[in-house]
């Protein structure tokens, strides 16, 4: 996965250089306002030149890219635990990865979309998937995983709670049904982008879109399986345990 920049000397690499041996680091790169593309030609440290940030940080950043993480079993863990995981995790994820890869498309849409007119769809579509999830996120974060977390530490303390809306399971399968339109979304992206797989002439931004196209239906994919799978199942199972166990 991250193993291209392994022993080689940063260093002594263009910004392009690196960027071209492990796409995932094209967004520390614009992260930090560094253009790795047509002005990518230049070592990290002349980059770094007149922004505010050291070339050592974004060494550090691009090894923590292969720093292990912790394998979590998520199947045992408390649903409070659990929720906030996710928050934490994906929502983050799904929350900074949005601006950026809507500026990658567009700009691969503006540039590349007359010769690949399959960029122009794309950028439409991630930009149809991107409002979608934005709203999903609040409705999540508004109301369903503060309930779920509150119910869980209730019947962690022996507690009773009020559901708000009849049943959990009511926002639950709209969320379902959300995490199906937005699925189907990245279906006809995947379709469209040969399965992520830019032609020969792609540019720097043109392969990172793909890239970070890819690594977000990745994400996606564990994030709707950590809650279709797992909370959801367990939160209607607790909900029925804080009703009947009076």
């Amino acid at each position: 996965m991250g193993d291209n920049l392994e022993g080689v000397n940063m260093e002594n690499k263009t910004v392009a250089q690196i960027v071209a041996s492990d796409m995932r680091t094209a967004v520390i790169f614009k992260k930090y306002g560094i253009d790795f593309c047509c002005g990518g030609g230049k070592p990290v440290s002349e980059a770094c030149n007149g922004i505010e940030v050291k070339e050592e940080t974004i060494f550090n950043e691009i090894e923590m890219l292969d720093a292990e993480k912790a394998e979590n079993d998520f199947d045992n863990m408390g649903l409070d635990v659990l929720s906030n995981h996710i928050l934490e995790t994906h929502h983050v994820y799904v929350k900074e990865s949005l601006p950026i890869i809507s500026e990658f498309a567009n700009k691969v849409a503006k540039v590349h979309g007359d010769h690949n007119p399959e960029n122009i769809e794309i950028a439409k579509l991630f930009h149809e998937v991107a409002i979608e999830l934005q709203q999903h996120l609040i409705k999540e974060e508004g109301t369903l995983f503060p309930h779920i977390i509150n119910l869980a530490i209730a019947h962690r303390n022996g507690g009773k709670i009020q559901t708000p809306f009849g049943s959990v399971q009511n926002p639950i399968r709209m969320m379902e049904h959300e995490h199906d339109i937005a699925g189907n979304i990245f279906k006809k992206i995947e379709k469209l982008s040969n399965n992520f797989s830019p032609p020969a002439h792609a540019c720097n931004t043109y392969k990172a879109l793909y890239y970070h196209l890819k690594e977000f239906q990745s994400d996606l994919h564990i994030h709707i399986h950590l809650e279709n799978n797992i909370l959801f199942p367990k939160a209607i199972e607790l909900e029925k345990t804080n009703q009947t166990d009076h």
